[in-house]
């Protein structure tokens, strides 16, 4: 049986009053969001993902696809930490990878905005999501972009190469093609090579029919050849974020593993220290760490503006469905949207009608 759009509302209002109950402000959003601001903050690749048309008096808007930016801005303009917020209204997704999906459903949030202890907010926030859906068949997953992130910083190679892997850490193949190239693992294309050993390679250039400029053209080669100059990184090195992507364990065992590969990549001991930070708060607030998953490559191809804890709950008995809530740490979001001001933030979403489909409750 399908779910009704007053049932999805109802269980919308129902969430929402949960995270008022914890001590949330109720806030709203415009349907209609300026597109500048996203369009920025994820470049062009967000066109395919949501809906965006123009307006004569605001330029280009897009249907909001989620509430956290409007939120981030509305507090970093008006907000003083720490602050609590919860909202619940329909967001609009394009799913053309995914047509048996609806582009348009309710989200329920609860946004935590606290500088004081990130450790802490990191578990009042999973806290209370997990008690919210401890009584549905959910399986609750964690992991930490932080910690990727750490690795990529710490790595022995210019700053170049480390802008462009930490750019694309949120797309997993494009991460994955460029630390194979990167290492020497895969060749480089011939048409490439025929390209950089040209003396002059514009002058052999097809006719130029793109956006670029032959300024920019040949700024790119230029780059190309300082990267192919520059030889291959440490196999060693990329041998251990390997390592750390596999990890996959329970928070525990997972911290030990972390711990061991500290020991060859000294960058990470930070972002372990937070993370074992993060895992005695949770177990003061009554979380089975020993029980809890954790994966390192978690939340890399959907959660594009956490950088550090995140979390979700899949539906066991429904494996076709996607999470029903996610949600993680944003500080880097806070900080481009306050124009160099952060207000560390944490918080996450519900889907009630994803949560409706899921079926009884355990």
């Amino acid at each position: 049986m399908g779910v009704t759009t007053a049932q999805e509302r109802a269980e919308a209002v129902r969430l929402r009053a949960r995270f008022l109950e914890a001590g949330a402000e109720n806030v709203d959003c415009a349907i209609l969001q300026p597109a500048e601001t996203l369009l920025d903050l994820y470049g062009e690749d967000i066109r395919a993902r949501t809906y965006v048309t123009h307006d004569p008096a605001r330029g280009e808007v897009m249907l909001r696809p989620d509430f956290t930016v409007p939120v981030v801005q509305m507090h970093m303009e008006t907000g003083a930490a720490p602050s609590r917020y919860t909202y619940a209204g329909e967001v609009f997704r394009r799913q053309e990878e995914h047509p048996e999906r609806a582009p348009e459903y309710f989200q329920v949030g609860f946004e935590l905005f606290a500088d004081d202890d990130p450790a802490q907010a990191d578990a009042e926030v999973f806290a209370l999501f997990a008690e919210t859906l401890a009584p549905y068949r959910l399986r609750a997953v964690t992991g930490d972009i932080g910690i990727l992130t750490a690795a990529v910083a710490g790595l022995e190679t210019s700053e170049r190469r480390r802008s462009a892997l930490m750019r694309h850490i949120w797309r997993p193949r494009r991460f994955r093609a460029l630390l194979d190239r990167y290492s020497g693992r895969s060749p480089v294309p011939p048409s490439r090579k025929a390209l950089l050993a040209a003396e002059n390679p514009m002058d052999t250039a097809a006719p130029a029919i793109g956006l670029r400029s032959e300024t920019e053209v040949a700024a790119r080669i230029a780059a190309l050849r300082e990267d192919a100059a520059e030889g291959p990184l440490c196999e060693s090195q990329v041998a251990l974020i390997d390592t750390l992507l596999a990890v996959r364990e329970t928070c525990s065992f997972a911290l030990e593993q972390l711990h061991d590969i500290a020991v060859d990549m000294p960058a990470l001991l930070p972002a372990v220290d937070r993370f074992e930070r993060r895992c005695e708060a949770l177990t003061a607030r009554g979380v089975d760490v020993a029980a809890l998953e954790f994966e390192a490559s978690y939340g890399r191809s959907s959660m594009e503006y956490y950088d550090g804890f995140v979390f979700g709950f899949v539906p066991t008995a429904r494996p076709d469905l996607p999470p029903v809530a996610t949600g993680g740490r944003y500080d880097a979001l806070t900080e481009r949207l306050g124009n160099g001001r952060a207000a560390p933030a944490v918080g996450g979403v519900i889907r009630p009608g994803l949560l409706l489909q899921t079926g009884e409750r355990a």
